[in-house]
C-alpha cells in the first residue's frame, strides 16, 4: 500500500515538472523577440519599400555585419519586387552592389551563404505554388484562387507559378525570414492593410511570435512612422483576438 502511495506521488510529480516544462518552453517561445539578424531583414526591407536609399545603404552594413549572408540579403531584395515592384528592387540590388564592392575594397570578408537555384522548370509550377501557399495558410487552396483568381487567372497563375513557386520555394530563405521581409515591405507602404493583414497571419502559421511582431512595429516605427507602425499593430490585435477566439 506504502508502495502504491510512493508510486502515485512520484508520477504526480512527473506529471507536475512536464507541465511546468512545457508552459515554460511556451511561455518563452511567446516572449522570444527578433534577434540582430531579423531586426535587420526587417529594416532592409522597410527602407527598400520606401527608396529610402541612403537609410537602405546603412541597413545593409548593419545586417553584413550582424552576419546575414550576401545571398540571403540578395534574395530578400529579389522577393520585394513582387511587394513594392521592380524599381524599388533593382533599386535595392543596386545599391547592395554598392555596398559590397565598397566593404571588398576595405577588405572585408562577408559570408556568402547558401547557393540561389533557380527550380522554374521543375514539375508543374501551380501545383509547387499552390501547395507553398497551403503550407503558409494552413487551408486548402482551390484552382483558380476564388474572387480575384477568377476574374483575373493571369495574376493568379503568376502568383502560384512565380510568387510562390519560384521564389518562395527556394531555401535560401525559410519562410519565417520571407515572411518577416513580406510584412516589413507591407507595413511600410500605404493602402495595403488587407495584404498585410493576411501574411501577418501567414508569419503566424510559419512560427512568427506576437513578441517578435511587436518588435517588428518597433522598428517600422523608427523606419517609417507611428502612424504606419500603429496601423499595423491594431491590424496584428484584431488578427490575435481572432484567433484566440476561434481556439
Amino acid at each position: 500500500m506504502k508502495s502504491n502511495t510512493i508510486r502515485i506521488i512520484t508520477l504526480m510529480l512527473a506529471v507536475l515538472c512536464i507541465s511546468f516544462y512545457s508552459e515554460a518552453k511556451n511561455s518563452k517561445a511567446d516572449n522570444q523577440k527578433l534577434d540582430a539578424q531579423q531586426k535587420s531583414l526587417v529594416a532592409i526591407s522597410s527602407y527598400t519599400a520606401q527608396g529610402k536609399i541612403p537609410e537602405l545603404t546603412e541597413a545593409l552594413n548593419e545586417g553584413l555585419d550582424a552576419g546575414v549572408s550576401i545571398n540571403e540579403i540578395n534574395e530578400a531584395l529579389v522577393q520585394l519586387y513582387a511587394y513594392c515592384g521592380f524599381p524599388r528592387s533593382l533599386n535595392g540590388i543596386n545599391t547592395f552592389r554598392k555596398v559590397i564592392d565598397e566593404r571588398k575594397s576595405k577588405g572585408i570578408t562577408d559570408k556568402q551563404g547558401k547557393e540561389i537555384k533557380m527550380h522554374s522548370n521543375e514539375g508543374d509550377r501551380y501545383e509547387r505554388g499552390r501547395k507553398v501557399l497551403e503550407e503558409l495558410t494552413k487551408m486548402p487552396q482551390s484552382k483558380p484562387a476564388p474572387g480575384f483568381g477568377e476574374f483575373s487567372p493571369r495574376i493568379d497563375a503568376f502568383l502560384k507559378e512565380h510568387l510562390f513557386a519560384d521564389i518562395f520555394e527556394s531555401d535560401v530563405l525559410s519562410y519565417h525570414q520571407r515572411e518577416l521581409v513580406t510584412n516589413a515591405a507591407l507595413a511600410s507602404m500605404s493602402g495595403v492593410g488587407s495584404q498585410l493583414g493576411a501574411h501577418l497571419f501567414f508569419g503566424m502559421n510559419v512560427g512568427i511570435t506576437e513578441a517578435q511582431y511587436n518588435d517588428m512595429f518597433d522598428l517600422i516605427e523608427k523606419t517609417v512612422g507611428e502612424t504606419e507602425a500603429n496601423e499595423g499593430r491594431a491590424i496584428l490585435k484584431g488578427l490575435v483576438n481572432r484567433v484566440n477566439t476561434n481556439k
